[in-house]
């Protein structure tokens, strides 16, 4: 079985003490490559340290986190702008909108998106988005980038249905992660009528990590337990849901 982590934040420091052994679990159960999204400047240095100590397993993405846009978000853009200038990443991301913990710099939120996907059109790259608190709001502002041609993934989707729809129907894939197994997410609920050939699978290690282990740091070898709730929701077996949704993440990533 070939598993691709669409979504982890292995370089953080979460897992120092035991990246070896998480990276062989993951391996263990097929996953073989592994998406590092970025968060802002402080980061960088510790993604690319990670992409290089794992390469041709790991790509780092390149991009400012919606809750990591403050007074100093334009610094932050040029030093992502530098980057996006000086080497190829996977994609362009996390970016977004992020409602739930602060609303101090909304409109700098929605700059920093729109100036990002912007790049992201202009580099031919798909973008990965973060959005709590905000799916319409975000749905709204990709839009017109999607009727450019931008495409990519809307990761940890918590949509409704009919948001999902909108999502798929921009040409965008929804990430499925650990919130699935969550009792009353609806999560489940929302993808049920969905095609496979929208989904891909993601962690977001160390968090949200899947039922049995909720409440624990999540690492990329939990991806078998969200593939197989996918594999229940979908009454389709586990391998249909490895080799369709590492399919999708081969396409968005270019691989």
């Amino acid at each position: 079985m070939y598993l691709i982590d669409t979504h982890c934040h292995l370089y953080l420091p979460e897992f120092k003490d035991d990246i070896s052994q998480v990276m062989q679990r993951a391996e263990s159960i097929g996953v073989q490559r592994f998406y590092l999204p970025a968060i802002d400047s402080e980061v960088i240095e510790d993604i690319l340290a990670f992409e290089e100590k794992y390469k041709g397993k790991c790509f780092a993405m390149m991009g400012l986190h919606p809750c990591s846009v403050k007074a100093t978000y334009k610094d932050e853009l040029t030093i992502v702008e530098g980057w996006l200038n000086k080497r190829r990443f996977a994609a362009i991301g996390e970016i977004g909108l992020d409602f739930y913990w602060d609303k101090t710099f909304t409109s700098q939120q929605y700059e920093a998106f729109e100036t990002q996907m912007q790049w992201a059109l202009q580099r031919n790259m798909p973008i990965v988005i973060h959005c709590r608190n905000a799916m319409q709001e975000t749905i709204n502002t990709v839009k017109p980038f999607a009727d450019k041609g931008l495409q990519g993934i809307f990761h940890c989707f918590s949509g409704n249905y009919e948001q999902a729809k909108e999502v798929i129907d921009m040409g965008f894939y929804l990430g499925i992660g650990g919130v699935i197994t969550y009792k009353n997410s609806g999560v489940a609920e929302a993808i049920e009528k969905i095609s496979l050939d929208n989904i891909v699978l993601e962690t977001d290690a160390p968090y949200l990590t899947p039922v049995p282990f909720r409440g624990k740091r999540n690492e990329s070898s939990y991806l078998q337990y969200i593939a197989a709730k996918l594999a229940e929701v979908k009454k389709v077996s586990v391998e249909e849901v490895a080799r369709i949704t590492t399919a999708n993440a081969e396409k968005i990533f270019g691989e």
